[in-house]
């Protein structure tokens, strides 16, 4: 964000703080879709979920917005840090994740009041390679089929259709191997103590 983005944002807070509710909006406009895309969406793990705490960031930043002092690195380094405070009550809430868990959100919200705010790209920028790096670390431990299975469909996002004939199989069968590739991943992800894993020993369909 250059000097006059940066001014023009500035001004922007001032009327939302003044309590401006259309510059409020025209904020959360602006942020919302990386907030609720890099943020929310990889630590809570569904859609549904990821919106649910989308509306309460939302209404956290209408209430507390009075209380936010401009830094030179605009609105979103604050936005981010209440949306994964809320995220982390999520995750307290249900006791599971698909890629984090409560306590890897409370390192990030610790390391976001004690380190030097970043502007909106880079702090984007680490969030994408975040969510990317566990991830793929995570597919590196399962059977490479259902690795396959969800790179093609859920980071790539192809047409259900095109994966299912990429990989030989019927749309419907291809249903139920995404179905096990997911949970081999979630297994993989938070394997019980002790436990051995066989996130790819299953047979495929």
């Amino acid at each position: 964000m250059d000097d006059a983005e940066l001014e023009a944002e500035r001004h922007l807070v001032l009327r939302a703080q003044a309590g401006d509710r259309a510059a409020v909006g025209q904020l959360l406009t602006r942020h919302g879709p990386s907030i609720y895309r890099v943020v929310l969406l990889p630590r809570l793990g569904s859609e549904a979920a990821a919106q649910d705490a989308l509306s309460e960031t939302y209404a956290k930043v209408v209430e507390r917005i009075a209380k936010f002092t401009w830094q030179n690195v605009g609105f979103y380094p604050w936005l981010r840090t209440v949306a994964l405070r809320v995220a982390l009550d999520h995750l307290r809430a249900r006791k599971r994740v698909l890629l984090w868990e409560a306590e890897d959100v409370e390192r990030e919200v610790d390391e976001a009041n004690s380190s030097t705010p970043i502007d909106d790209k880079l702090s984007e920028h680490r969030d994408r390679n975040a969510a990317k790096k566990k991830v793929e670390d995570t597919l590196e431990k399962i059977n490479p089929r259902y690795a396959k299975a969800i790179r093609l469909r859920v980071l790539e996002e192809r047409p259900r259709e095109d994966v299912a004939k990429e990989m030989g199989v019927t749309p419907a069968t291809f249903d139920v191997l995404l179905h096990r590739a997911m949970a081999a991943m979630k297994k993989a992800l938070h394997p019980e103590p002790g436990a051995r894993s066989n996130a790819g020993e299953k047979e495929d369909p």
